[in-house]
């Protein structure tokens, strides 16, 4: 989604020439397939095998409603769609409503979803994502688009259907006990558009529902850690460790980048600092007091965006989905789950 993100350091390169704007492919996109397959035999992959193809399905199931955007029919729809797959997967669903004001005093209707497996259990882990969809392609190379909503199949769908299908996983596996907290967080991508004149960006337009969240929390067993999980389905991304999650929860990334490599996916997640985001996890850790990291692609060299060609576009659709790129992420989460 990385719509309400913004880089504190590590600038997003300037936008370029717009015939290579949709061409620009991480690293990731040349080299995952020999790397991990040089991998593959010092590899221990445990837990069930994340399935790409229904997380694809997901994906593609939410950007069937349209784009997501606040207050529409197509966001209460895919929201009530959300729920209902989480219940299907054996979870205790809560739904956080409030009204948010946005950047211009928009009332935006707001529903985090909370969806936990286990509830009963002490040993939690915190999964989220964004949900909602940019209303404006406001980084699209064609400025007529600026003010058109964004299908965000990566920026928002890819992220709740890797839990989706983590969810459906781990209802099927009666060994495991843990606890896990899904949370689909609203409102992150209302945040000031590039070409507002109006309004200041001071970035706390950004990421309202997970800022609802983190000073409501909701429930009294706190989970010792999170992983937000923001555009991980893109073509060609990989996961720099981003440097807000190394502040804030340093044991964590360590924890998911040594969980990549055990799983075979290493090439996904280069030891390399991708810049610092203001994301859905800066709340969380300030506010709620949960060590929480920020799975996130970087592209350093596309001209269109370091968070890659498609970001806050009217490409943001499924055309662009990478199943690789689920399958690593999905897989990645799945060892850090059943790892001891």
């Amino acid at each position: 989604m990385k719509t309400k993100i913004r880089i504190l350091l590590g600038c997003i390169l300037a936008l370029t020439l717009t015939s290579v704007a949709y061409g620009c492919k991480g690293k990731a996109s040349n080299n995952n397939t020999t790397s991990d397959a040089d991998t593959a035999t010092t590899a221990h992959p445990i837990g069930p095998k994340f399935n790409s193809d229904s997380a694809y399905a997901y994906t593609a199931a939410q950007c069937e409603f349209g784009p997501r955007t606040m207050n529409s029919t197509a966001h209460e729809q895919c929201g009530k769609w959300i729920v209902e797959q989480f219940k299907r997967f054996g979870c205790e669903v809560e739904e956080q409503k409030a009204d948010l004001k946005g950047y211009d005093g928009t009332v935006l209707k707001s529903t985090n979803i909370i969806a936990r497996l286990n509830p009963q259990a002490k040993k939690r882990v915190l999964l989220c994502a964004h949900w909602d969809s940019r209303p404006w392609a406001d980084n699209d190379p064609d400025s007529t688009n600026h003010r058109k909503p964004v299908m965000a199949a990566n920026d928002g769908a890819s992220g709740v259907a890797v839990m989706l299908e983590i969810a459906r996983q781990l209802q099927a596996d009666k060994k495991f006990t843990m606890g896990v907290d899904f949370v689909c967080f609203d409102a992150e991508d209302w945040g000031v558009p590039q070409w507002e004149t109006n309004y200041k960006d001071t970035g706390d337009s950004w990421a309202l529902g997970a800022q609802y969240y983190s000073l409501h929390f909701p429930g009294t067993i706190k989970p010792e850690y999170g992983i937000l999980l923001d555009m991980v389905g893109g073509e060609g991304a990989q996961f720099y460790r981003e440097g807000m999650s190394q502040q804030y929860a340093n044991n964590i990334v360590e924890k998911v980048w040594a969980a990549a490599k055990s799983a075979g996916f290493g090439s996904y997640f280069p030891d390399s600092p991708g810049g610092m985001i203001t994301d859905d996890h800066i709340p969380v850790n300030q506010n709620a007091g949960i060590p929480t990291i920020d799975i996130i692609p970087y592209y350093p060299d596309c001209a269109q965006s370091s968070f890659g060609p498609t970001w806050h576009t009217i490409n943001d659709t499924m055309e662009h989905i990478d199943k690789n790129t689920l399958q690593a992420v999905g897989q990645t989460i799945i060892q850090v789950l059943y790892t001891k």
